[in-house]
């Protein structure tokens, strides 16, 4: 598939600021780790709003013709789009009572507003769950049709969520050890989930030009596609990453996404208001979108079976 920067923007935007927001409404219920003070909630609040906003504006690019995307609404019963779409609508006036709560609330967030922002935790993790069943739920893309994709979407929207949030409350959490561990158990779960995904989607599986055809009783080819010249078809679903590049951002995704912010989080905690956790939350995200444009690249859509691929 040809990966669209649009709907990498998106993933990687609106996943970082569902996540962002959903931890921090988790920290003031719960109080973790001494609770967040109002400043630290109000700047989750306003950076998580920027990130889903851009995100799913970004989303809209991708759309043939956006002025109909109010159409995509109109699916809910049939369409992971559509469920996504109005989800993500019902979290804004939940969200944004939850905040006007702790802007009043003047350092305690009322009850009324923590009841906001429990139905916002809900509502935005049931959006990034339709956001990958998006992909899973296309069983024409092998590489996308599992289980293991809604759950790297969330636990990847959890990483960066819980590095930004840490960004913004260094140094008003007690224990900050314990916040440390907390960043390192996600990133660590987000690394063993792509591990495991990456591993699947290596073994050989999946439609075959016999299986496609239905000869499955001696070996097919295909002599000859039906085009001279390329078409939409072969140019929106035949792309194909050059291997090189494939590896080098496999490596990008370790680096960026996992090792690196891995590493910055003890001497983070040494320094706090040094900017390494920052350096932490913007390398998980370069991380998270190369993981994007791969995921988008490396996915072969049946269709190519009939313009020449022998196998997905």
């Amino acid at each position: 598939m040809k990966p669209a920067f649009s709907v990498i923007l998106f993933t990687v935007a609106s996943g970082a600021g569902f996540g962002l927001i959903m931890l921090a409404i988790l920290f003031d219920l719960f109080g973790l780790g001494g609770g967040l003070d109002r400043d630290s909630l109000l700047a989750a609040g306003g950076l998580a709003f920027v990130l889903i906003s851009v995100g799913l504006m970004a989303s809209t690019a991708h759309l043939a013709n956006p002025k109909n995307a109010w159409r995509s609404f109109s699916r809910f019963r049939t369409s992971w789009l559509s469920r996504e779409g109005v989800f993500a609508v019902l979290f804004y006036p939940f969200f944004l009572l939850y905040l006007l709560g702790v802007y009043v609330g003047g350092g305690t967030t009322p009850g009324w507003a923590l009841f906001f922002g429990l139905v916002a935790f809900l509502l935005g993790l049931v959006t990034l769950f339709s956001t990958g069943m998006i992909y899973a739920s296309l069983k024409t893309i092998r590489q996308w049709s599992s289980p293991l994709v809604p759950v790297n979407y969330l636990t990847k929207a959890f990483m960066t969520g819980i590095l930004l949030l840490y960004a913004l409350g260094l140094g008003d959490l007690s224990p900050v050890g314990g916040m440390i561990a907390l960043a390192a158990a996600l990133i660590l779960l987000a690394a063993v989930v792509k591990s495991v995904y990456y591993f699947w989607v290596a073994q050989p599986a999946g439609p075959t030009i016999n299986t496609a055809t239905g000869f499955t009783r001696a070996k097919v080819q295909i002599l000859d596609p039906g085009h001279s010249y390329g078409t939409f078809l072969t140019h929106e679903f035949g792309y194909q990453a050059p291997p090189a590049l494939a590896k080098a951002l496999k490596v990008g995704v370790y680096v960026f996404a996992y090792i690196l912010p891995l590493v910055l989080l003890w001497p983070a905690a040494e320094a706090p208001g040094s900017g390494v956790v920052w350096v932490a939350a913007i390398s998980s995200l370069a991380g998270a979108a190369m993981e994007r444009w791969l995921f988008f690249a490396e996915a072969r859509h049946v269709v190519n079976l009939y313009h020449g691929a022998q196998a997905t």
